[in-house]
């Protein structure tokens, strides 16, 4: 469960990065902001361009906020866009635990509290993707609209390799044996993932691999990532209590052709009661990336609607 605690927004300058290089991120969005904030007694940290109405991007494995930087560019001339890293990657705290997307949910209910007054849109992928439809269940007061972008419904992963199902996440899940097999060559196991999960294999950046990696490579953040796979168990339990509830804020549910396609949207269907879908038809799992004109112009739409 997450922690009730209160959170405190901690100054730039006092915060120091878990990770040790740097506390300040590589790269900001125009007019963007680095800062950090106390959040269940974790040290999380966030960009933010402020312009408009809240949005609370939420980022997947193996990234980063800065996942989001170009999307964020286009976007805050619309809106106040923010974007943690989520706990455990990039310059946020590591925590042995938390990693179920129950408290990853209430991270992010509580920095909506101090960043966004307690109300946001929020936009999510993979992994983030998960634990916004966990913050639209749990805490619905704090979600305007939710936007999923090509990830699926905890309990809804086809696991089996033998029936076409992903082999990474038994990998992934597996305890110590990961880290094992790709300690000094993290940066080449990203870059391994996302070219197999992308349709435009160029989309994703050297330079943002590089990103990702230089995180992910330091001291206990590759445990940190597959400890968000590591917790699916749980989290497909808490899913499947939600049966029969419904979703009534606004939901579009964004996925790439070659990435989860329809799955994403035929989850959510008996669920959400004002549901939008819609595919990018030369695009794969990160559809932000591959088709951003396309992203942009969706999200845009639907939250300006």
């Amino acid at each position: 469960m997450g922690s009730a605690r209160a959170a405190t927004i901690v100054s730039p300058a006092l915060a120091q990065s878990p990770i040790a290089e740097t506390a300040v991120p590589t790269s900001l969005p125009k007019g963007g902001a680095s800062r950090f904030a106390q959040i269940h007694g974790i040290r999380l940290h966030y960009v933010s361009a402020v312009s408009g109405p809240a949005v609370i991007f939420l980022h997947g494995w193996p990234q980063t906020w800065f996942a989001w930087r170009k999307t964020m560019e286009r976007l805050s001339l619309r809106f106040t866009v923010i974007a943690p890293d989520l706990i455990g990657t990039g310059l946020s705290e590591r925590t042995p635990t938390g990693y179920d997307k129950r408290t990853i949910a209430a991270d992010i209910r509580a920095l909506a509290g101090h960043v966004a007054g307690g109300r946001a849109h929020i936009v999510a992928h993979d992994m983030g993707g998960k634990a916004a439809y966990m913050l639209a269940h749990l805490h619905p007061d704090c979600v305007e609209k939710l936007v999923m972008v090509d990830c699926l419904i905890p309990g809804t992963e086809n696991m089996d390799a033998l029936r076409g199902g992903a082999w990474h996440y038994g990998f992934h899940m597996a305890p110590d044996i990961p880290e094992m097999l790709t300690k000094g060559r993290e940066r080449d196991y990203i870059a391994a993932q996302i070219r197999a999960w992308s349709y435009d294999k160029g989309a994703v950046s050297e330079a943002a691999i590089t990103e990702f990696a230089r995180h992910y490579a330091t001291p206990g953040g590759m445990t940190a990532g597959f400890n968000y796979y590591r917790a699916l168990r749980e989290d497909a339990v808490l899913a499947a209590s939600f049966e029969g509830r419904t979703l009534d804020m606004p939901i579009l549910a964004i996925a790439g052709r070659h990435g989860v396609g329809t799955k994403l949207a035929d989850g959510l269907r008996q669920q959400a009661r004002n549901l939008t879908a819609v595919i990018a038809d030369d695009s794969g799992h990160f559809v932000a990336e591959e088709s951003p004109d396309f992203f942009c112009d969706q999200v845009g739409r639907f939250l300006a609607a």
